[in-house]
Protein backbone atom coordinates (compact mmCIF):
# COMPACT_ATOMS: atom_id res chain seq x y z
CA UNK A 1 0.00 0.00 0.00
CA UNK A 2 1.64 3.57 -0.71
CA UNK A 3 0.94 5.85 2.19
CA UNK A 4 -0.69 9.24 1.67
CA UNK A 5 1.69 12.20 2.45
CA UNK A 6 -0.37 14.10 5.45
CA UNK A 7 -1.19 16.95 3.34
CA UNK A 8 -3.20 14.58 0.64
CA UNK A 9 -4.89 12.80 4.19
CA UNK A 10 -5.64 15.85 5.24
CA UNK A 11 -7.30 16.91 2.43
CA UNK A 12 -9.30 13.32 1.53
CA UNK A 13 -10.20 13.53 5.37
CA UNK A 14 -11.66 16.77 5.15
CA UNK A 15 -13.57 15.73 1.69
CA UNK A 16 -15.39 13.08 3.30
CA UNK A 17 -16.47 15.09 6.17
CA UNK A 18 -17.58 17.56 3.99
CA UNK A 19 -19.83 14.71 2.42
CA UNK A 20 -20.93 13.28 5.78
CA UNK A 21 -21.99 17.18 6.47
CA UNK A 22 -24.38 17.33 3.15
CA UNK A 23 -25.70 13.77 3.74
CA UNK A 24 -26.62 14.92 7.19
CA UNK A 25 -27.93 18.25 6.14
CA UNK A 26 -30.48 16.02 3.81
CA UNK A 27 -31.63 13.88 6.74
CA UNK A 28 -32.27 16.98 8.87
CA UNK A 29 -33.95 18.59 6.36
CA UNK A 30 -36.07 15.80 5.55
CA UNK A 31 -36.83 15.15 9.26
CA UNK A 32 -37.63 18.94 10.03
CA UNK A 33 -40.25 18.57 7.12
CA UNK A 34 -41.50 15.16 6.77
CA UNK A 35 -43.10 14.76 10.21
CA UNK A 36 -44.31 11.29 9.15
CA UNK A 37 -40.80 10.06 8.03
CA UNK A 38 -40.01 7.27 10.80
CA UNK A 39 -37.94 8.07 13.49
CA UNK A 40 -37.35 4.48 14.89
CA UNK A 41 -34.36 2.90 13.39
CA UNK A 42 -32.56 -0.48 13.89
CA UNK A 43 -30.13 1.27 16.87
CA UNK A 44 -31.15 4.30 16.44
CA UNK A 45 -34.13 6.75 17.02
CA UNK A 46 -34.39 10.32 16.17
CA UNK A 47 -36.12 12.89 18.55
CA UNK A 48 -37.09 16.47 17.75
CA UNK A 49 -36.69 18.66 20.87
CA UNK A 50 -37.12 22.68 20.38
CA UNK A 51 -35.22 25.00 22.73
CA UNK A 52 -35.82 28.53 23.15
CA UNK A 53 -33.00 30.88 24.49
CA UNK A 54 -32.24 34.21 24.43
CA UNK A 55 -29.51 35.90 22.19
CA UNK A 56 -27.19 39.32 22.33
CA UNK A 57 -28.10 40.19 19.10
CA UNK A 58 -25.53 43.53 18.83
CA UNK A 59 -26.81 44.53 15.45
CA UNK A 60 -29.98 45.92 17.91
CA UNK A 61 -27.25 48.49 19.31
CA UNK A 62 -27.16 52.05 18.34
CA UNK A 63 -24.90 52.28 15.50
CA UNK A 64 -23.14 54.97 17.53
CA UNK A 65 -22.18 51.75 19.93
CA UNK A 66 -21.38 49.63 17.33
CA UNK A 67 -18.72 51.52 16.00
CA UNK A 68 -17.17 53.13 18.65
CA UNK A 69 -13.70 51.46 19.27
CA UNK A 70 -14.17 50.97 23.03
CA UNK A 71 -15.98 48.34 22.56
CA UNK A 72 -14.36 46.41 20.16
CA UNK A 73 -11.21 44.14 19.81
CA UNK A 74 -9.38 42.39 17.15
CA UNK A 75 -9.53 38.57 17.05
CA UNK A 76 -6.69 36.24 15.23
CA UNK A 77 -7.63 33.19 13.45
CA UNK A 78 -5.28 30.61 11.95
CA UNK A 79 -6.28 28.48 9.38
CA UNK A 80 -5.37 25.58 7.75
CA UNK A 81 -6.09 25.27 3.91
CA UNK A 82 -5.71 22.14 1.25
CA UNK A 83 -5.48 23.25 -2.11
CA UNK A 84 -4.24 21.22 -4.69
CA UNK A 85 -1.11 21.14 -6.13
CA UNK A 86 0.36 23.52 -9.16
CA UNK A 87 1.53 21.85 -11.71
CA UNK A 88 5.38 22.19 -11.61
CA UNK A 89 7.43 24.64 -13.73
CA UNK A 90 9.01 23.20 -16.66
CA UNK A 91 12.57 22.43 -15.44
CA UNK A 92 11.81 22.67 -12.21
CA UNK A 93 12.93 19.23 -10.32
CA UNK A 94 10.92 16.98 -8.73
CA UNK A 95 11.55 15.63 -4.97
CA UNK A 96 13.50 12.88 -4.80
CA UNK A 97 12.79 9.80 -3.39
CA UNK A 98 14.27 10.56 0.10
CA UNK A 99 12.17 13.42 0.57
CA UNK A 100 10.31 12.77 4.17
CA UNK A 101 6.78 14.22 5.47
CA UNK A 102 6.53 15.98 8.57
CA UNK A 103 6.09 12.88 10.19
CA UNK A 104 9.14 10.49 8.87
CA UNK A 105 6.88 8.94 6.19
CA UNK A 106 8.49 8.89 2.59
CA UNK A 107 6.56 12.13 0.39
CA UNK A 108 7.69 9.86 -2.57
CA UNK A 109 7.26 5.71 -3.32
Amino acid sequence: MNPKSPADELATIRAEINRLKAREGELRAAYLTQPDLPRQGRWHQVELITHTTRVFDPRLLPVEVRNDPRFQRERVTRTLRTIPPLPPYPGKPTASPRSRSLFGHSLVH
